[in-house]
């Protein structure tokens, strides 16, 4: 494969804008495709916790979660739920998801290749934002696990296995955490800092940053929703758009949870499913951690930016249409106002902002990076789940590697769209 193709990218969102800088750096010419603003709030970026944690290696299924599925079933506000009404349309997804998690070894796999995709992402962000004129959003200073308790700590697998991937954290006993975290309630008697772990202070803002950094550099951006992609034999000729067709040489699917018709309209079809999540923000609050933090029994992020104290987390499967059930967004904030006693009860409606959106998930907890059965001329990069805002860095380094044929400077057969064909 020769540089200087024509690149259409699919997706305005964290993958698509940094697999467009990695693109262009090849030499390579650039349309981005999407329909919405880059870091609008219609985009999964956006309403991203802003975690930078390239520990976050642990698939979503673990062995034994299939005994938790009634309860999910039961509880349309728990940190993982199920639709009824959208059961039938998720349940092939639903075993592969408790299948990739059925055994140690299985999520163990998962662990080292998340680990080799997500290992010094935050340095890698870093550079991205010093190029795109925003250094101040990427800030490289460590996260913080609490826990009730140590044994909830060590009776988690995923420690287990992020210490066997070589992933390092110092330990906190009740008064060290006090020191550092004053205002947090003090049910939490233990906690883990990940140093090497970093976070964002306005994701959105930071992809609309990259997307300029883009377009300053080469690209093109086509406002238009992409409905397929167009082969003549194994060449690509043109993504088909609702305002017509776009002619390239190659194309890149990084539509996240969108991601799903396109890769059918070149007979590929991939178990995506939109892990639905929410997030609530306080304005201007009162109280809150000192550093970015999650807590264990809330399954929860809390983490500073530029517009508020966010609180992240929770899972619904429910599919794309359905509308939001906002009790969940209310129960992210019930658990800030528990994490940090000094939060008022009584904050004005106006200064809390809830937000929804959809995650792109692959059963297994790990993104689709490759090529298409199709044809080479298609490169995928979307299913990125929990960690697609860490993750995009090195993908896009990865999509650019593909486009140009050098060999990816990762192993990626754990993320080959073919595991699933």
């Amino acid at each position: 494969m020769s540089q200087g193709r024509h690149v259409a990218i699919i997706g305005a969102g964290a993958v698509g804008v940094i697999s467009a800088i990695e693109a262009l750096r090849e030499g390579h010419r650039v349309t981005l495709i999407d329909a919405g603003e880059p870091g609008g709030e219609q985009a999964a970026s956006y309403g991203n916790a802003g975690w930078l944690s390239s520990h976050s290696v642990i698939p979503p299924a673990e062995p034994g979660v299939w005994k938790k599925v009634p309860g999910y079933l039961m509880d349309p506000l728990g940190p993982l739920a199920i639709r009824w009404s959208y059961l039938p349309k998720a349940l092939p997804w639903l075993i592969k998801y408790l299948l990739s998690g059925w055994t140690e070894a299985r999520v163990e796999k998962t662990a080292f290749a998340l680990r080799d995709l997500l290992k010094d992402a935050p340095l890698l962000h870093r550079k991205l934002a010093e190029e795109a004129g925003v250094p101040e959003l990427v800030e490289r200073n460590g996260v913080m696990h609490v826990f009730p308790s140590r044994g909830n700590f060590d009776n988690d697998l995923g420690w287990r296995l992020r210490k066997k991937v070589g992933v390092e954290w110092m330990e906190l006993n009740a008064d060290e955490m006090r020191q550092r975290e004053p205002d947090l309630h003090p049910r939490y008697t233990f906690g883990v800092v990940v140093e090497e772990a970093g976070r964002c202070r306005d994701p959105g803002a930071y992809v609309a940053a990259l997307a300029q950094h883009a377009l300053a550099s080469g690209a093109r951006l086509v406002h238009a929703k992409a409905t397929g992609l167009k082969l003549s034999g194994n060449k690509l000729v043109a993504v088909v758009t609702e305002t017509g067709e776009i002619a390239c040489d190659a194309a890149v699917v990084a539509a996240g949870a969108h991601s799903k018709r396109l890769t059918a309209s070149v007979g590929d079809s991939l178990p995506l499913e939109t892990e639905r999540g929410y997030h609530v923000m306080i304005e201007n609050p009162e109280s809150g951690p000192r550093s970015s933090m999650m807590a264990s029994d809330a399954k929860m992020v809390a983490n500073w930016t530029n517009k508020g104290l966010r609180a992240a987390g929770t899972v619904e499967i429910a599919g794309l249409e359905a509308a939001p059930n906002w009790q969940r967004a209310e129960i992210l904030r019930d658990h800030l106002l528990s994490m940090f006693p000094k939060l008022p009860r009584d904050i004005p409606a106006s200064r809390v902002k809830m937000w929804f959106g959809h995650r792109p998930s692959m059963p297994d907890g790990r993104p689709c990076i490759g090529y298409s059965r199709a044809s080479h001329d298609i490169v995928y990069a979307f299913g990125h789940g929990h960690v697609g805002l860490v993750g995009s860095a090195r993908t896009g380094r990865l999509v650019a590697q593909l486009l140009s044929g050098k060999p990816p400077e990762i192993p990626l057969a754990p993320f080959s769209p073919n595991r699933f064909l």
